[in-house]
């Protein structure tokens, strides 16, 4: 079961969304706030899986709202203003609902959240050889073995595999550091490679999949010893 509160200034949207959530076995809407300070001190105190967001709120705009939150949760924007769009894009959202929006619409922006829910929560799944990105409205799963080297561009990474485009996602190195294995290095402030896929170093620079990547200053002696060995 999916735990989610929304947040709107004006009573009918929340209406709306409660409805619809009504109809639903897989989200249970545990409350709705008009107010967005309110909304901050229970989401501060409880543990919610979804919030369905507004984005033109007089106190506070959505987007700011979720910005300063702590916790990663995954958020549905909703709002009247279509120009409002790329910033949902900018900050992973699970999808963009631009009111007045349908059942139907609003049954596919939540299948995208059930669908996450469940690669981060399912027991049975062995997350141990891959790695879930969000990336133009998605959930993809991108399989360690097949991650060629990771590029960090401004506030996004784009993450290079094999036989594929490459895929862009707005997330720092340190923290995809943390999700892969001992295997994959920071070579350079821009560039994590996995060390098994450097076919050549040379003139401070490595060879991975026909791309030359720069070896940084500061990483060029641990990485000629793990080259080495």
């Amino acid at each position: 079961m999916i735990n989610a509160i929304a947040i709107d200034d004006e009573p009918l949207p929340l209406e709306i969304i409660e409805s619809f959530c009504d109809d639903l076995d897989f989200i249970d809407l545990k409350q709705t706030f008009t107010q967005s300070n309110k909304a901050l001190a229970y989401l501060e105190a409880n543990s919610i899986d979804l919030l369905f967001l507004d984005i033109q709120m007089p106190a506070v705009s959505g987007i700011d709202f979720y910005k300063g939150l702590k916790k990663d949760i995954p958020v549905i924007f909703t709002t009247a203003y279509k120009e409002y769009a790329i910033d949902g894009f900018d900050l992973n959202a699970v999808d963009y609902l631009l009111k007045p929006y349908s059942y139907d619409r609003f049954m596919i922006a939540v299948n995208k959240a059930k669908e996450l829910y469940t690669l981060r929560n399912k027991d049975e799944i062995d997350t141990s050889n891959f790695l879930i990105v969000k990336a133009e409205y998605s959930s993809i799963k991108i399989f360690f073995d097949s991650i060629q080297f990771i590029e960090s561009i401004g506030d996004y990474l784009k993450i290079y595999v094999e036989d594929k485009q490459p895929i862009v996602t707005r997330m720092s190195l340190k923290n995809v550091l943390e999700d892969l294995p001992k295997n994959f290095k920071r070579i350079h402030r821009s560039f994590v490679v996995p060390l098994e896929r450097v076919e050549v170093y040379r003139n401070k620079k490595v060879l991975i999949a026909g791309h030359e990547i720069p070896v940084g200053t500061t990483y060029q002696k641990e990485f000629k010893k793990l080259f080495k060995d």
